[in-house]
């Protein structure tokens, strides 16, 4: 759900209030605060008009104050858009499918099977591929941020960088108030994501599902709630079921990578999929001369794009629509084949 709301961001206006005393110009925080505080008129207006109610509002607009700290951590985003150079995934890959993320993953993919084969069925998402996201976002619900989201999404929509966003973000999270969930629940990133999927509010109102029957979606407390709602969220972006995320692959050396060239630009996210090749067939890579490690071919008809994240003569990928799938979770070439190869890791 990261990369839903990170990156570097396109520099907007921002709200600023100037402050004067006798000495001169208060302190930037001050500023910052008293700016804010002028602000909170404005989306408090927007809430009442989004149909929060005026109970709601009244309870948590007198609480609010500026997070300086989620504002410099949203300022801090790594990224430059005039950068070419990208790292080699193996050393993200050690750190993220490590041996005891794998370990905790399968102890919780045994203990979970009843639960997980019901929303395998009801989906068709494989079990593993949900135990790989819970365990990617929050290692298993180890942690899941501490971090007052109704004050971030606040900060972050007086900040401005994205301020249609966050602003939406903060009425989706007063109305989950109104849902009945507590304010003390409301904790998690600092952008804004909260529960074991780390799902941000909009998307816990639109896909949050209750698995164990008992009229509430707790996605903090309930592992039944979720694994439910990341099943829904995938099955709701396009899973096919009985297609993997990809397979791992050895490339002949003799491969031609200009007759590969991917020709489409994505509208979002597109240096994250200008790394795919053009699509394929299985059976057409095969006759390339590509070969699987490991786990044998899909069928034939299945397409797929090739990604080598480490450059020539190194594991590549050969990745289907479904990979996709995991990039609308996170639009994230490293993230998504490490949730792969977790799922993998989990289930075998």
């Amino acid at each position: 759900m990261w990369g839903l709301i990170s990156g570097r961001w396109r520099r907007g206006a921002t709200v600023a209030a100037v402050a004067l005393t006798l000495g001169g110009a208060t302190p930037v925080a001050a500023q910052d605060e008293a700016g804010f505080q002028a602000y909170l008129p404005q989306l408090r207006a927007q809430a009442l008009a989004a149909g929060v109610t005026p109970r709601t509002v009244e309870a948590v607009f007198p609480t609010l104050t500026l997070s300086t700290r989620t504002i410099e951590l949203d300022r801090a985003q790594p990224g430059n858009p005039g950068s070419t150079a990208t790292p080699p995934f193996a050393p993200y890959q050690r750190s993220h499918v490590d041996a005891a993320r794998i370990a905790r993953g399968r102890a919780t993919y045994q203990a979970q099977r009843g639960r997980l084969a019901a929303v395998e069925r009801q989906t068709g998402v494989p079990e593993s591929i949900m135990v790989a996201i819970w365990g990617h976002e929050t290692n298993y619900g180890a942690y899941t941020g501490n971090f007052d989201l109704l004050r971030s999404l606040a900060s972050l929509a007086y900040e401005g960088r994205r301020r249609d966003l966050f602003a939406g973000e903060f009425i989706a999270g007063l109305k989950m108030l109104d849902r009945g969930v507590p304010r003390a629940q409301l904790v998690g990133s600092w952008a804004g994501a909260t529960g074991n999927p780390q799902f941000l509010p909009s998307v816990y109102l639109r896909l949050g599902r209750d698995g164990d029957g008992d009229g509430r979606v707790d996605i903090w407390n309930s592992p039944a709630d979720t694994l439910a709602s990341i099943g829904n969220y995938f099955a709701n972006a396009g899973w096919r079921p009985g297609q993997p995320w990809g397979i791992a692959v050895r490339v002949p050396a003799g491969l031609d990578r200009s007759q590969l060239t991917n020709r489409l630009v994505s509208p979002r996210c597109p240096r994250v999929f200008e790394r795919h090749s053009g699509w394929k067939t299985m059976a057409e890579w095969r006759a390339l001369g590509v070969q699987p490690q490991g786990r044998g071919w899909p069928a034939d008809s299945v397409l797929a794009t090739l990604i080598e994240p480490d450059g020539p003569n190194a594991t590549a990928y050969l990745l289907t629509g479904n990979y996709r799938v995991i990039l609308d979770y996170n639009c994230s070439n490293f993230y998504a084949l490490s949730v792969g190869l977790l799922a993998d890791a989990v289930e075998g």
